[in-house]
Parts: structure tokens; C-alpha cells; sequence
């Protein structure tokens, strides 16, 4: 399995942006893996200006496949005294495969200080624990640990997760790879395999992004809609201390 930081620095600059190859152990069917693809795209944000604040939100569309050779590019959109807003596109054969808006934000001074306590009492895995390294059919998925958790009510997935080889790469980035690894949440109510496709995906950062302890991020997702082959899920990542440090949505297209 190719590593998501060997990825990265086969990065080269190119006509303004850069290109590089998606392995086809990082595909998910005909396409890159989305947490791959928003990955490149906030790397390539994250490079494109200097002194960044950190990650707060991420607004991801998915328009089309990518693999093979892409290219990625980012633009400064605007940037004020607190927050920065760049937009990247991730460009394959086939035209505009990703594009996102990355926002980034400094804290600033505030009377508010409201936070939900939503910790979760399942515990990281062990030494001893049932790790397995993805799915055999789901090539993308080989490059996570994964550890199945107790499933939350109603439809939808739980699972400790982490990169198999993470070392080197930028909190942010990480999390973004891994933030989008669950299965979509309306499989479930489907009851077996069938043709999906993720279209939009807004991640939005609790705080500044941190390592987690060993690399475990526990993953949920839960549908709140399923009609006419369009469902919407809500997603949470905890870290190791079973605290909420992002929180997640995402519209999926259902073909079947």
C-alpha cells in the first residue's frame, strides 16, 4: 500500500499548481478515495499561502471520478485579519473531479464559550485488539486500521480508525483523510452492498486539529434522510479521549 505522506511529496510543481498520480490502491471503484482527494486539495490550500491560521471548515464537492494523473491547484479567495478563505480543485482526464473551500481562522475574543458535551464512553483500541486492515473488496480501505465500536442507534456505522502508516503528515490533513473512511450510513438501511457515490461533504474543525493518541479516531455516521436515491448523513470524529473534535455532513447519492 502506498503511503498517504509518499503521495504528498510526489507533489511537483506544474503551470501554476501540481500534479501527481493517484495509486490505484487509494481507488474507491472508478474514483479516488474522497478523504484522498480532499487531502491533496488541503495540502495544496495549506501551500498556496503563507502563515495560515489553522483548518476550521472544509466544504467539499464532489464533481467527478479521479485517477491516474491529476492535477491541483489553489487560489486565495479572500483573507482578512482573522480568516482565510482558498479554493482548490483537483482536476483529472476527465475534467474537474474535487472541488473545496478551505476556511481558516484564528481564534479570536469571545463572551461565548458554549460546547455540548457529546464524549462517547467506548474506549481506543488495545494492544490486544481485533485490528483489521479494511475491507478485502474496498481497495482504498487497506490503508486504515480499523477496530468495529458498538453501533449507535438507528442507521448507520461506528469504528475506531486510523492510517496505517501516518507519520509526518499534518494534523489536518490526517483528519481529513481519515474523517471520511465509514462506509455511507444509508447502507444500512439498504442491507448489502450497492452503487453510491458521495456529491457534497462539509467538515467543520471543533478546535485546532491535534494528533490523536496512537492515531485512533473514532468514526460515526447516522442517516437522517433516504428518498428518491439522495440521503443525508451526519458525521462526528472523536479523538482517543472520546472527545467531538469535528463534526461532519454529507449528501450521497443512492443507485440502488
Amino acid at each position: 500500500m502506498t503511503a498517504l505522506k509518499t503521495i504528498l511529496d510526489t507533489l511537483t510543481p506544474h503551470d501554476g499548481g501540481w500534479h501527481t498520480d493517484i495509486p490505484a490502491d487509494w481507488l474507491q471503484g472508478r474514483t479516488a478515495y474522497g478523504g484522498l482527494s480532499a487531502a491533496l486539495a488541503l495540502h495544496a490550500a495549506q501551500a498556496s499561502d503563507s502563515d495560515l491560521p489553522p483548518l476550521r471548515s472544509a466544504l467539499i464537492a464532489f464533481v467527478g471520478p479521479l485517477s491516474g494523473r491529476v492535477s491541483v491547484r489553489a487560489e486565495r479567495l479572500r483573507r482578512g485579519r482573522n480568516a482565510a478563505y482558498v479554493q482548490a480543485d483537483v482536476i483529472g482526464e476527465a475534467g474537474l473531479g474535487l472541488r473545496a473551500t478551505f476556511v481558516f481562522m484564528a481564534p479570536v475574543a469571545s463572551t461565548v464559550d458554549h460546547r455540548i458535551d457529546r464524549g462517547s464512553a467506548e474506549t481506543p483500541p488495545t494492544a490486544d485488539a481485533a485490528v483489521y486492515r479494511g475491507h478485502p473488496a474496498v481497495t482504498f480501505s487497506r490503508n486504515f486500521e480499523m477496530v468495529d465500536a458498538t453501533i449507535a442507534p438507528g442507521a448507520g456505522w461506528r469504528r475506531w480508525v486510523r492510517l496505517a502508516e501516518r507519520n509526518g503528515l499534518d494534523p489536518a490533513v490526517e483528519l481529513t483523510a481519515v474523517a471520511d473512511c465509514l462506509p455511507p450510513a444509508a447502507l444500512r438501511l439498504i442491507g448489502g452492498p450497492a452503487p453510491v457515490s458521495s456529491m457534497t461533504w462539509q467538515l467543520n474543525l471543533l478546535g485546532p486539529p491535534a494528533p490523536t493518541r496512537d492515531g485512533w479516531w473514532l468514526l460515526d455516521s447516522d442517516t437522517d434522510y433516504a428518498h428518491q436515491g439522495n440521503s443525508s448523513q451526519r458525521m462526528t470524529v472523536r479523538n482517543a479521549e472520546g472527545l467531538v473534535v469535528a463534526e461532519q455532513m454529507q449528501s450521497v447519492a443512492l443507485f440502488g
